[in-house]
């Protein structure tokens, strides 16, 4: 027996801007959405060429205020080719939450508070 992994989910207060944000720090697209018959969800999931791995970001209507991540110690991790310019974007952006340089990773805090791990490809 085998397992893939997939996608991870994410709960988002605000859909567009975390579309928006994963398209900007990482160059995620959407790659399909689901919408409840009755309003009450929409679910999108993004992805990009370099990986089968998708991201779903999941809206509740019903959902208020910010949404309890804990200590965020779990976290999405994300290998990138050039450390020196996403580190520079992510900079500008204003979304770094926290650098490690003697590991030589950082991490970026999406819009709700999501933590995502940046490393360099090895």
């Amino acid at each position: 027996m085998a397992f893939k992994m997939i996608h991870e989910n994410y709960n988002v207060q605000d859909l567009q801007k975390s579309i928006d944000f994963y398209q900007e720090a990482f160059g995620l697209t959407e790659v399909r959405r689901k919408k409840a018959p009755d309003g009450s969800f929409i679910i999108v999931y993004l992805s990009n060429p370099e990986s089968q791995f998708e991201l779903e970001l999941t809206w509740l209507k019903e959902k208020e205020g910010a949404y309890d991540l804990g200590e965020c110690e779990f976290h999405l991790a994300f290998e990138t080719d050039d450390y020196e310019a996403a580190y520079a974007k992510h900079k500008a952006m204003g979304c770094i939450c926290y650098e490690n340089p003697s590991m030589g990773i950082y991490f970026v805090s999406d819009p709700d508070g999501y933590w995502l791990e940046v490393v360099p490809a090895k």
